[in-house]
């Protein structure tokens, strides 16, 4: 699992317009942070009837589904308090390492989708969501970090429903007997469509 480079860019809003300086930088703590930490991933199946998840969003998605797997991904208390520390000392780096960390956790749900798919080889995989996407709310935070045993990872929610340490994320991820199709992507399905920095800045994360 490593870090992109060119994920951490685009939530810098930098994106295809970053300087040789700037990428060094990136790279440079990149590699720090793959020595000090290692995201951490669990996951479990469930029958979507037992989901019960609101929405347009989940619907489209797991239309062909009779499974899924919720799963859970965290960079851990220590990567808050790494960052915390830089604020104190190097505002700059420490923007660099919590966009890093930001598309860290990622690589970390692409390698827990990997496993999700080695474990069941006759099945196809929807695209991964998670609450504040499309229609579904983060009011189904609990009901999926007990599911996925985010307790095991120490990961935890505040009383406004997000997740604690901080660089953390749940999703959930249909199986399916037939292939799919992308079938929700992009700015126009997402609930952060008005207020996200990355669209205004013509960076947005899926292209």
């Amino acid at each position: 699992m490593k870090p992109s480079i060119d994920e951490a860019l685009r939530y810098l809003g930098a994106g295809n317009g970053a300087d040789e300086a700037l990428h060094a930088q990136l790279s440079a703590l990149a590699r720090e942070l793959e020595q000090r930490i290692t995201p951490r991933f669990a996951w479990a199946l469930t029958e979507v009837s037992t989901l019960d998840l609101p929405g347009e969003t989940a619907a489209q998605l797991l239309a062909d589904c009779r499974e899924a797997c919720v799963l859970v991904c965290t960079l851990g208390a220590e990567f808050d308090g790494w960052v915390r520390q830089l604020q104190l000392r190097d505002m700059g780096r420490a923007v660099m390492l919590d966009a890093l960390g930001s598309a860290y956790v990622e690589a970390g749900c692409d390698a827990a989708e990997d496993a999700i798919r080695a474990r069941f080889p006759g099945k196809y995989l929807t695209d991964r969501f998670s609450p504040g996407y499309g229609d579904l709310p983060l009011t189904v935070q609990p009901r999926l970090i007990r599911l996925a045993g985010a307790a095991r990872l120490g990961v935890t929610l505040t009383d406004s429903l997000l997740m604690n340490p901080q660089k953390s994320v749940t999703a959930v991820v249909g199986l399916a007997g037939v292939p799919q199709r992308a079938r929700i992507r992009g700015c126009q399905a997402c609930v952060m469509r008005a207020t996200c920095n990355l669209r205004k800045a013509g960076t947005p994360c899926h292209e």
